[in-house]
C-alpha cells in the first residue's frame, strides 16, 4: 500500500517547502485536506479544480493525511504561526482601510 501512496505523494526539499504534495504538482496534501475536510468538497470536485491530477492523487493525499495526521496538522500550525509573525512585521493595509 505504501507503494501506491508514494506513487502519488512526494516530499522533495525545495518543492512546496518540503511538505507532502501531489507528485509532479505544487498541490500540497494539506491543500487537499482543507478542500475536503474543512470545505466539504468531494474528491471528484477537487479533481475538477486542478487539471492534471487524478482521483487516485486525491485519495492518496487523503490516505497520506490519515496515516500522517500529526505531520500535516503540525504543518497547519507552522503556517498559521508564520502568517501571524508576518502580519506582526507588516500589518495589512486592507484591515487598516476597512477600520477607518
Amino acid at each position: 500500500m505504501d507503494d501506491v501512496i508514494s506513487a502519488h505523494i512526494s516530499k522533495i526539499l525545495g518543492v512546496c517547502g518540503g511538505k507532502a504534495c501531489v507528485t509532479g504538482h505544487r498541490i500540497r496534501v494539506m491543500d487537499i485536506v482543507v478542500l475536503h475536510q474543512l470545505r466539504g468538497y468531494s474528491p471528484d470536485e477537487i479533481v475538477g479544480m486542478f487539471p492534471g491530477i487524478s482521483l487516485g492523487d486525491i485519495h492518496a493525499a487523503l490516505a497520506y493525511y490519515f496515516d500522517n495526521r500529526k505531520e500535516i496538522d503540525d504543518d497547519f500550525v507552522k503556517d498559521e504561526t508564520a502568517g501571524k509573525a508576518l502580519l506582526a512585521k507588516q500589518p495589512s493595509k486592507v484591515i487598516g482601510k476597512l477600520s477607518a
